[in-house]
């Protein structure tokens, strides 16, 4: 059984991480359709999470207020859900999301993953290239951190 686990976890640190951002085309919890490739230019955090997964819901506060602090200097925080519309929509009431939400169609996951745990999140650079991928939580500052140093360097 431990070795079970163990292999789970090595091929999940192994998976491939896209060099490039892959544009990606899902609905937002409203029903609206939104483009990645619409951020880009800007630094984006784009976040896997369920909306059953407590650590998903421990960072949406932090990830709240990066994109209060950092919205306005060409920062985006995007969360992508692998849960229901329904429930989706209820937790981004419920924690007064202020950043595009979208739900996965099972096409984003495949394409940036395969997602085996959440949350899963991804750092992109100005220029749609994938420069970070975190599995698991992580605090404010390794977030903030990330988005200070690409922020600071110029668009090529």
């Amino acid at each position: 059984m431990f070795a079970t686990a163990l292999m789970a976890v090595m091929l999940g640190a192994c998976a491939r991480t896209p060099a490039t951002a892959a544009d990606l085309n899902l609905r937002d919890v409203d029903g609206n359709m939104v483009n990645l490739s619409d951020y880009k230019g800007k630094v984006i955090i784009l976040d896997f999470f369920a909306t059953w997964c407590p650590p998903c819901k421990q960072e949406i506060p932090d990830f709240i207020e990066l994109q209060k602090q950092y919205g306005d200097r060409g920062f985006t925080m995007i969360g992508v859900s692998l849960s229901r519309a329904y429930d989706t929509k209820a937790l981004a009431v419920d924690f007064g999301i202020n950043y595009p939400v979208l739900i996965d169609d099972g096409y984003a996951a495949a394409v940036y993953g395969p997602i085996r745990s959440v949350p899963t999140t991804f750092v992109i650079d100005r220029n749609f290239k994938v420069v970070k991928k975190y599995i698991g939580a992580r605090p404010k500052e390794a977030f903030e951190a990330d988005i200070r140093a690409l922020l600071d360097q110029k668009p090529q």
